[in-house]
């Protein structure tokens, strides 16, 4: 299952992450997409009103059902976005689960942001999320410098050949983790 993006729908961070769980179903995953304008109808995770919105149970069950995950976030400051934030926040509803959060799953990482610097940064604290979380963040993460790249062809396809590789490369560590731990 795939996360992420900004408000603008087809943002950059959201069409990578789509293209990775593109390249894991081309192998036999089913996925399913919670892209920025999905995350941003969600209300601001409070963890004192225990009654969810069908929108926040939907993004919780899908999480709860994956065997691995692709979160995207634009770099903000070099931090991810509070529509990201949010979402992940939300999954506090994990924790009395038998899979606790991430546990035991692969989770690609995927960060657009205007300067390699940011990528790093953003990159890094979504990595200490995931571990926080008990994830296993795949040793591919997908950065994405704007200001450098330009990762898509008027076609929408992937135009940059080495984002390309890193897509095809993360979604064979996603798939590859699934495989080994018999998923």
């Amino acid at each position: 299952m795939g996360l992420g993006g900004t408000f603008r729908q087809a943002s950059s961070s959201e069409r990578i992450v789509r293209a990775v769980l593109a390249e894991c179903a081309a192998v036999g995953a089913e996925t399913v997409m919670f892209d920025g304008p999905a995350l941003a109808g969600l209300p601001h995770f409070n963890p004192e009103k225990p009654d969810r919105t069908p929108e926040e149970q939907a993004l919780v069950e899908a999480v709860r059902g994956a065997d691995g995950i692709v979160i995207g976030s634009p770099g903000y400051h070099g931090g991810y976005s509070g529509l990201v934030k949010n979402a992940i926040d939300l999954l506090e509803d994990l924790r009395g689960d038998p899979r606790v959060y991430f546990e035991g799953r692969p989770v690609g990482l995927v960060v657009t942001a205007a300067g390699w610097q940011a990528c790093g940064t953003t990159l890094s604290a979504l990595r200490d999320v995931v571990h926080a979380m008990r994830g296993w963040p795949t040793p591919v993460g997908v950065a994405v410098n704007s200001v450098e790249q330009k990762p898509f062809a008027p076609d929408g396809s992937l135009a940059d050949d080495g984002i390309a590789a890193a897509v095809r490369a993360q979604a064979r560590q996603i798939m590859g983790f699934r495989m080994e731990a018999g998923a």
